[in-house]
This record gives structure tokens, C-alpha cells and sequence, in this order.
């Protein structure tokens, strides 16, 4: 009846055989007969350790099925190789590319992506206790509106933090950002260049940083211009709130006839907002642009002019500033801007060639 027991407490695997416990660095480092230091050293890049030994432990390793446990190791050494990216956006086409493209740039130094996102009304300061508790070497927000409480939390934490796509004025924080108000002067440039006399401006989220120096760059750059200021809806970021915005303005006594939206997001709602009304032709009567050049904005059914995000030269800042406080030298807190550059399609006329 003992046996039975044992038998029938035992984990199965899926082919109802009892799964074998998992080998351990322990197990290798007398299958190898080694130190356990010298197991670790042999699954650690650039470790210093002989190839005789090395090989040795590999062997073993590979006739008892071991995988290095990064969590564990990272306990003992105190380099998990994994970096936090808090991120509330995750339905905006453009975070998820920014997420693959810190994800694969990452991969390439031995380090992983440990995504983490709020809950519901949840507060993201929330997060990064969650975050060190799992040992990150450092953390990526990319928050639309960084609270006075996270960047608080920032300014305490135990490692480097980096602002993403947002920048916060007098804070203790590096931040890594499009150089959103000269994209703003940019477009405001090129719409008065192509003979356009009535603005508007889609912005996103109130107190979002990205919005605000778009929307900042684009009214001088229209003053300089000779134009007024622009007409304003707000659309919070999203294609529904493009969309009534498209609405709102098309409603206004002068009707402009040009809108630029404070992302590509907005600006495809603008884009459909305008189709549902009769006698409304893009481009011939209302300009469109964009900003952050998604994948969708390069579709034929929409063609929109847009305003592109450097993301693989933003992603590589924020690893080399990562990189720089990760070493024993004294840094300060930096915000690099990097800039972009207009992307020119059908919704303002320019037709791309097959």
C-alpha cells in the first residue's frame, strides 16, 4: 500500500509516465566534478573559465537535460539579464513595435524583456516594486502621463530608469523622445508650403508630453508661417476619438482644409470620419497627416501622410544609456531627442509610385 501511494502521488507527464525531477546546477557540478561556480561560469558569456572545463560541464549538462534557470542564477549573481517595460498602450499599433524592436535589440546583448502592464485603474507606480521584486537590471516606461508619484518612484529606484517616447521637464530622469516639437514644425511647414490657409490640430491625451510639443511645434511653426492658430479637437489617442473629432471640426463655421492628428491612430479616425461625409474629398479638399508612421499608415486604403518615429535610433539611445549607467561611472540624468522626418503619401496629395 506504501508503493501504491508513492505511485500514485508521483507528477505524470503528458505520456503518463512520471516525470524525472529537474537537473539542477548541483546535479552537473558532480556529474562533472566541478564547483557549481564553475557550472555558472560555463553558461555565462565571456566568464572566465578554461575550455577543458567548460566542455566538461556542457557535456554533463546536455546527458542530464539542464537548463540554466535565469531567475535563480540571477539571485546569486545579482544580474537577472532581464530589464523591465511598463507600458500602458499596448492597443496603439505603435507599442507593440516598439516592444519587438527593444525585445530583439536586447536579445542581441543576452538580456530579455519583462513586459508589465496596469491593471484597470490601476496606477502604474504600482508596477515597479513588481518589477525589483523580480530583480531587473533596469526599467523602460513608457507612460503617456507619468505621474508625480511614479516619478518620485523613479528617482528612488534601486536601478536605472529611462523614460521612453515621453519626456518630463525638471525631472531626475533620463528620457529617450522623438524630437516632437520640431516634427510639429515640420508638418506646419509643409501644409503652408502646399497652400494651405485653414488649420486644425487632433491632439491626444491633456498633459501628454508627445501631444503638447507636437501641438506646440505646429502652432509656431503656422505663426511663422503667416497662418493663425489652428482650430482644436481632442481625440485621446484613439481612432473613435479621431473619427468625432473629424466630425467636431467639420462642423465649425470655417472648415479647415488640413488636419493634423497628434498620432497615426487619430489620424486614420480622421481619415474615416471624412469619408462619411458627403462631398468631402482627401486631398483635393482637406489635407491629412499624421504622426508615428504605423504599418497601417502605409496601406493603400489609407495613404497618410505621416511623421516618423526613429524607433530602432530611439530603442539604441536608451540602451546606451542603460549601458552607460550600468557602469561605475558618474552620470546625470539626459534627455536625448532624435529626430525624424516626414513621410509624404496620398492623403496630401503625393501619390507613391508602384
Amino acid at each position: 500500500m506504501q508503493n501504491e501511494s508513492k505511485r500514485r502521488s508521483a507528477p505524470k507527464a503528458k505520456n503518463g509516465k512520471a516525470n524525472s525531477p529537474r537537473a539542477t546546477a548541483a546535479d552537473v557540478a558532480r556529474a562533472a566534478g566541478v564547483s557549481i561556480s564553475a557550472v555558472s561560469r560555463a553558461f555565462t558569456p565571456h566568464a572566465s573559465i578554461s575550455k577543458t572545463t567548460k566542455t566538461r560541464v556542457l557535456q554533463a549538462a546536455e546527458s542530464l537535460a539542464y537548463q540554466p534557470n535565469p531567475l535563480a542564477r540571477g539571485l546569486i549573481t545579482r544580474r537577472s539579464g532581464m530589464i523591465a517595460l511598463l507600458m500602458t498602450e499596448v492597443t496603439n499599433p505603435f507599442y507593440p513595435t516598439v516592444l519587438e524592436t527593444f525585445a530583439q535589440a536586447f536579445s542581441k546583448q543576452g538580456k530579455h524583456v519583462m513586459l508589465f502592464t496596469p491593471a484597470q485603474d490601476e496606477p502604474l507606480e504600482a508596477l515597479l516594486p513588481r518589477a525589483f521584486g523580480y530583480g531587473v537590471e533596469g526599467v523602460v516606461i513608457t507612460s503617456a502621463r507619468p505621474t508625480a508619484e511614479m516619478m518620485s518612484a523613479c528617482e528612488t529606484a534601486p536601478v536605472p530608469v529611462v523614460l521612453f517616447n515621453r519626456t518630463v521637464e525638471s525631472s531626475a530622469i533620463s528620457a529617450v523622445c522623438c524630437d516632437n516639437e520640431a516634427g510639429g514644425r515640420t508638418v506646419a511647414r509643409f501644409l503652408a508650403e502646399g497652400g494651405r490657409r485653414r488649420p486644425a490640430f487632433v491632439a491626444g491625451l491633456p498633459g501628454a508630453s508627445t501631444s503638447l510639443y507636437r501641438e506646440r511645434g505646429f502652432t509656431s511653426g503656422l505663426i511663422d508661417a503667416g497662418l493663425p492658430a489652428p482650430l482644436r479637437a481632442e481625440g485621446h489617442f484613439t481612432f473613435d476619438g479621431g473619427l468625432q473629432a473629424a466630425k467636431s471640426l467639420l462642423s465649425c463655421d470655417v472648415r479647415p482644409d488640413c488636419i493634423f492628428a497628434a498620432n497615426d491612430i487619430m489620424a486614420l479616425g480622421v481619415l474615416d470620419g471624412l469619408r462619411r461625409v458627403g462631398g468631402i474629398r482627401v486631398p483635393d479638399d482637406i489635407w491629412v497627416v499624421g504622426f508615428d508612421d504605423i504599418d497601417a499608415s502605409a496601406w493603400p486604403s489609407f495613404g497618410l501622410t505621416t511623421f516618423r518615429q526613429p524607433i530602432n535610433r530611439m530603442v539604441a539611445e536608451t540602451l546606451r544609456i542603460l549601458d552607460l549607467a550600468d557602469t561605475d561611472a558618474p552620470t546625470s540624468p539626459s534627455t536625448v531627442l532624435v529626430p525624424g522626418r516626414l513621410i509624404e503619401r496620398d492623403s496630401t496629395g503625393r501619390v507613391p509610385a508602384l
